[in-house]
């Protein structure tokens, strides 16, 4: 949506008031906690960044503080980012939170020693709107964090998944959840 009403008018600002008004008309619906809606300032910032990615192609290594870009060779399974323009994981993170002044590390582990570091014990409750939220393959042990998501609230996350993917909401996966880390 956001990439839509920059194409429309090319002011953040102006993508900023209507992606605002859209949350307050669709709060007067049916009463359904809408993704993101208690997020106000840089919070609101990288969620809209985020979402403005939904639909861009997954590319392993892809992806930087300045958008989409192509990738690297070779992820875990083999799959090749080289000819891909889209992101990984932590290359749409980090574009997200650098559209709010904040520069991150390129991979998931780095980022989870960035900011306030919130448990996994303490649950998905625990986070915020425009927390990153984490998983690893011990989830007691953030050396084995291998993907990185930006929360939206009601238990929803946008992320890019992995290869063969693109960018997208869905539920916080339960396997391997390692908790988040608050920057905002």
């Amino acid at each position: 949506m956001n990439a839509a009403l920059l194409q429309y008018n090319h002011s953040q600002a102006y993508v900023n008031d209507v992606l605002s008004w859209i949350d307050r008309y669709s709060r007067l619906g049916d009463g359904t906690i809408r993704i993101g809606q208690n997020a106000t300032g840089d919070a609101r910032t990288v969620i809209n960044a985020a979402l403005g990615a939904i639909g861009a192609p997954y590319s392993w290594g892809g992806g930087n503080a300045q958008g989409p870009r192509r990738g690297i060779c070779c992820s875990p399974n083999g799959k090749s980012g080289a000819e891909i323009t889209g992101y990984d994981c932590s290359g749409l993170t980090t574009y997200a939170f650098a559209q709010a002044g904040i520069s991150l590390p390129r991979t998931a582990a780095q980022q989870s020693q960035v900011g306030k570091r919130i448990p996994a014990g303490r649950g998905v409750g625990a986070l915020k709107p425009g927390d990153l939220v984490f998983f690893a393959y011990d989830p007691e042990s953030d050396g084995t964090i291998y993907h990185v998501g930006i929360y939206l609230g009601d238990g929803q996350m946008v992320n890019a998944a992995g290869p063969d993917t693109k960018v997208r909401t869905e539920a916080v996966w339960d396997q391997g959840f390692a908790g988040g880390a608050r920057l905002l």
